[in-house]
């Protein structure tokens, strides 16, 4: 079986007259960083991304924006009169680059390493980036003094570039450790990157002598800190290692709590003699997802 094509294949140069948007754009959006990053792109490179518009109306000739608002918004303020489209054969209401994975960080380094290399000026990228030359020369040499394992963990992840100057203070094998806690955590703030090193024992550091240095924090408190973190991490570690057995426990005991509970007698004595057991029971064969269940724990 052929899938129809999602688009028409020729690919349009259309008046702003002529297009009309299928929303508004707020104020907020208007004002946003990323709103600044696709004018800065649009008037540096010109536009990358063609809008998708729906056919002509047969009585007006105008074209209804299915996705692009901010680039055509962008284009307008640039003072172009024109931008290219491609032509939906789909009018569906959803927003196509709600499906597109963005740049991650990692990919957007060495994207920008290609860059350089290809003989583009750093002043011309930074401004197409809308960044300042400083900060493309730290998304430049965001991986300098970070190991092979870490970028392979962490190539896919989003996540500010402040992490990676917390990890480089730290040695691969706890610059290894650190980005494990954080992907089984799902957290790859600045905040818990800085109270990792924080955590982190002087032996684990590249630059022991150094003191870690943190405001509001003295030397005791860093130690417990350390101290406290290690035991989290501790744990942590135990909890994940055993999680799968627990479910699985957990998945039989409520099996287990089902069979006794459609036995007539064994119900009829729990009411009369461990009424709160029986509600228990019945609480954890109710629950209908494990994450969801404030119960099933207690089976364990």
């Amino acid at each position: 079986m052929r899938l129809p094509a999602a688009f028409e294949p020729n690919i349009l140069d259309l008046s702003l007259d002529l297009l009309l948007p299928s929303r508004s754009v707020s104020k907020d959006v208007n004002s946003s960083r990323k709103y600044e990053q696709i004018k800065a792109s649009i008037r540096e490179l010109g536009l990358i991304e063609p809008l998708a518009i729906s056919p002509a109306d047969p009585k007006s000739g105008l074209h209804l924006v299915l996705d692009g608002h901010l680039r055509l918004q962008a284009v307008r303020e640039l003072g172009l009169t024109s931008i290219t489209c491609i032509v939906s054969t789909d009018d569906e209401g959803y927003t196509y680059n709600k499906r597109v994975n963005r740049l991650a960080t990692v990919q957007e380094h060495f994207m920008i390493l290609r860059a350089l290399e290809r003989g583009v000026a750093e002043e011309r990228l930074a401004r197409t980036l809308d960044i300042d030359v400083e900060g493309l020369r730290r998304r430049r040499d965001l991986l300098d003094g970070i190991c092979g394992e870490v970028i392979e963990m962490l190539k896919e992840q989003n996540f500010s570039h402040e992490v990676m100057r917390h990890l480089r203070k730290m040695k691969p094998a706890r610059q290894i450790e650190c980005a494990d806690l954080m992907c089984s955590l799902a957290n790859f703030s600045v905040h818990y990157a800085a109270a990792l090193l924080a955590a982190t024992p002087p032996d684990q550091l590249v630059n022991p002598q150094r003191p870690k240095h943190f405001k509001g924090l003295n030397s005791s408190d860093m130690a417990r800190m350390e101290q406290e973190m290690s035991m989290v991490q501790s744990r942590f570690k135990a909890i994940e290692l055993s999680y799968g057995t627990d479910i699985l426990n957990l998945v039989l005991a409520r099996g287990y709590v089902s069979k006794i509970l459609n036995n007539t007698a064994v119900t009829a004595y729990l009411q009369r003699n461990q009424p709160e057991f029986l509600d228990e029971f019945r609480a954890i064969v109710a629950a209908t997802a494990l994450d969801d269940s404030r119960v099933l724990a207690k089976t364990k």
